[in-house]
């Protein structure tokens, strides 16, 4: 069986303010784009929290319901309910079978999300996921060390659309949410 894959999620959180942006591309097998439009990045929490995935689509839906409930646990903790994501994903029979990845942000925090038990918060506050996501975290940390004054959001969209010039699985399409 093919499988539905391909994305690009870039992250950055910058003085207060965070981004996450994501390309609109869902890739079949290896040669068909099934869909321009996808949405992989969401509003979570009250709208206090952004969220985007790369991986398996209904994968990722499923973690994004649980992320939430862990959210609302933890009355928007996000380092809390990151911890406690990773932990039953890891521990749990059928979310260990998940794939898919998930980057999470809110205006001070930024965190990589993996099957493996994995919370990796990045030292520049810039993270990347997905088939393009290192093209994307390549320019992203580029754009920031050639132009400071540049805004997160901005990283991010010119990021993103270098990484659509380079990544076969990755488009224009872009979605992007700031918490501002």
């Amino acid at each position: 069986m093919t499988d539905f894959h391909g994305t690009t999620i870039l992250a950055v959180v910058k003085d207060g303010h965070a981004v996450i942006g994501g390309d609109g591309q869902v890739t079949f097998g290896q040669n068909t784009i099934m869909k321009h439009t996808a949405k992989k990045v969401r509003r979570l929490y009250h709208g206090q929290v952004l969220a985007g995935f790369a991986g398996a689509v209904a994968d990722a839906l499923t973690l994004f319901e649980r992320f939430e409930g862990k959210l609302e646990e933890s009355h928007g903790n996000l380092p809390r309910a990151a911890v406690a994501l990773s932990r039953e994903w890891r521990t749990d029979r059928m979310l260990g079978k998940l794939e898919a990845l998930l980057l999470v942000a809110d205006r001070d925090n930024l965190f990589v999300l993996s099957g493996t038990g994995e919370v990796i918060e990045p030292d520049d506050g810039i993270a990347a996921v997905g088939s393009g996501g290192s093209y994307a975290l390549a320019a992203a940390r580029a754009l920031v060390s050639i132009d400071t004054a540049l805004s997160p959001r901005d990283i991010v969209e010119r990021s993103l659309n270098i990484a659509a010039d380079i990544c076969i699985y990755t488009n224009h399409h872009l979605t992007i949410e700031s918490l501002d």
